[in-house]
Order: C-alpha cells, then sequence, then structure tokens
C-alpha cells in the first residue's frame, strides 16, 4: 500500500518565483560593487585584516573554519586576484583541505576589529606545497603543511549593518567567559559526566 504525498508546506519558499515575491528588486548599485579581482582600497583594508572566516563544501553539508592571526601572518595577497592562507599545523582534521580536495569552491569573509563593514571573496582554490609559498608563511621556524591559494571570482564590501547589530567591536556586548560553557565542555558529549 502506498501513502499519499503530503500536502505541500504553504509557509516554505521552495522556488526562485515565490522566494523573489517577498523582495523588492535589488539596489543596482549592491551588484555594481561586485568586483571580480581586489582594488587598491581593497588590498589596503585586508592588509589590516587578522580574521576571516573560510567556508568549503563538505559531503555532508557546508563547513565553516575561523582562521586569524596578526595582519600579514593568516593570510596574503599574492596579487589583485589571489590570495594565499597557510594552513598552520594544529589538531590534524584537516576537514577544510579534504573539501577543497573534493571541491574547490569557498567563500570568505574578512573581518577588521573595530571596522563595521566586511569584505567577502568567493573563488576557487588549490592546495600547494610550493617551497616558496612554504616560505613565505613560516612562522617560529615551521613551515605550514601546506598553503591554501584562493582564485577570486568575486570580492565586494558587505555593508555594516550585521556587524553593528550584533555590538560585536562594543565592549558593551561583550559576555563574560565565565558565564558560558568553555571549550572542554563544548566538546563533552551531554549525556556523559564532564571529568
Amino acid at each position: 500500500m502506498t501513502r499519499p504525498a503530503p500536502p505541500p508546506d504553504r509557509d516554505v519558499l521552495d522556488s526562485l518565483a515565490a522566494l523573489e515575491s517577498r523582495y523588492p528588486a535589488a539596489n543596482p548599485a549592491s551588484r555594481a560593487k561586485e568586483r571580480d579581482a581586489l582594488t587598491a582600497p581593497m588590498r589596503a583594508w585586508l592588509a589590516r585584516s587578522p580574521f576571516f572566516v573560510l567556508s568549503s563544501a563538505a559531503a555532508g553539508g557546508l563547513d565553516c573554519s575561523p582562521r586569524g592571526d596578526a595582519p600579514g601572518e593568516a593570510f596574503a595577497i599574492l596579487d589583485d586576484t589571489r590570495l594565499a592562507i597557510p594552513d598552520r599545523r594544529g589538531n590534524n582534521r584537516i576537514d577544510t583541505l579534504r573539501n577543497l580536495v573534493a571541491d574547490s569552491r569557498v567563500g570568505l569573509v574578512f573581518l577588521v576589529p573595530g571596522i563595521e563593514e566586511t569584505l567577502r571573496v568567493r573563488g576557487r582554490a588549490t592546495l600547494s606545497i610550493a617551497a616558496e609559498l612554504l616560505a613565505r608563511f613560516c612562522l617560529e621556524g615551521e613551515l605550514p603543511a601546506c598553503v591554501i591559494v584562493v582564485k577570486i571570482d568575486a570580492v565586494w564590501v558587505q555593508n555594516y549593518r550585521a556587524v553593528r547589530r550584533a555590538g560585536l567591536w562594543s565592549t558593551a556586548a561583550h559576555v563574560d567567559a565565565a558565564t558560558l560553557p568553555d571549550a572542554r565542555a563544548l566538546s563533552t558529549p551531554s549525556d556523559r559526566p564532564i571529568v
């Protein structure tokens, strides 16, 4: 006996037409700000960025990896269309690297402390072990295991609203670490006591 299909959920937007009917047309200026290469102001802005989030496509979904270091150490601008990101040795899960071997598409969001705008990059990544790239990112005598080279397909500034609304840089919005579970607690299954 075959069960009948459930009725469509009227509260779900399941087509582009349904989605687009809920929004006015995008302001042409918001599309015009997208570039296929870095401009001089973008390069100057990125030179001050110590932190970004790298998104990649995983077999089971999507993955986002926070990356940070001192400006100039977290990543480098190779030219107007390429960025280089050292993969420092860490927990050796290499989730992002596995993802990039299978699917080279990446998205990045760069932040500068105290600045409400973000810079977004969409592109394709390759993993390099070129000696000159590894040497460029030598830190305290240790070379990265590899360098992620991102070929930029699109880059644009994201307006300030999200960061401003979140109060990200406002000290009044800072949370006392003692009021939140620490990394150990977050990593422990809830059905097991923390030892």
